[in-house]
C-alpha cells in the first residue's frame, strides 16, 4: 500500500466536524447538569442523584471522544510531517494508530449514544405512565 501527504489530510475535515459535535455535546450536558444541580437545591428532588452516576459515565465518555479525537488529529499532522520528510513506513504506521484512535472515538460516541437514548426512553415512560387519576 502506499500513503500520500495528502491522505491524511484527508481526515480533517472528518475530525473537525467530529470534535464540534462532541463539544456540542459536552455543552448540552453541562447545562442538563447545571439545570438538575439548581432543581435540586430548589425542590430536593430525590430522583436527580439517581442521574448523578449516568450523567458522571456520559460526561467520562465524552471526555474520552474528545481526547481519542484530537489525539487522532495531531497523529495525523505529525503523519503528514513524517510523510513530508520521506519515512514512508514510519507514516504509514502513524497513519493506521490515527484511524484506530479515530474508531475508537466513534465507539465511544456510539455508547454515549445509546446511554443517552436510554435516558431519553425512561423519561418518556414515566411521561407515557403520568400521573394516575383516581376513579
Amino acid at each position: 500500500m502506499t500513503i500520500e501527504l495528502t491522505t491524511p489530510a484527508l481526515l480533517f475535515p472528518a475530525i473537525s466536524l467530529l470534535l464540534l459535535a462532541y463539544t456540542n455535546r459536552f455543552l448540552a450536558l453541562a447545562n442538563l447538569i447545571r439545570d438538575l444541580h439548581a432543581k435540586y437545591k430548589r425542590d430536593h428532588d430525590q430522583l436527580i442523584p439517581g442521574q448523578i452516576a449516568n450523567l458522571r459515565y456520559r460526561m467520562v465518555l465524552i471526555r474520552n471522544m474528545q481526547a481519542y479525537g484530537v489525539a487522532s488529529l495531531l497523529l495525523c499532522v505529525v503523519c503528514m510531517f513524517v510523510l513530508f520528510i520521506g519515512w514512508v513506513q514510519v507514516g504509514q504506521w502513524i497513519f493506521g494508530v490515527s484511524l484506530l484512535l479515530m474508531t475508537a472515538s466513534l465507539f465511544l460516541s456510539f455508547r454515549e449514544i445509546q446511554i443517552s437514548v436510554d435516558a431519553l426512553n425512561i423519561r418518556l415512560r414515566d411521561l407515557e405512565d403520568g400521573p394516575q387519576e383516581k376513579p
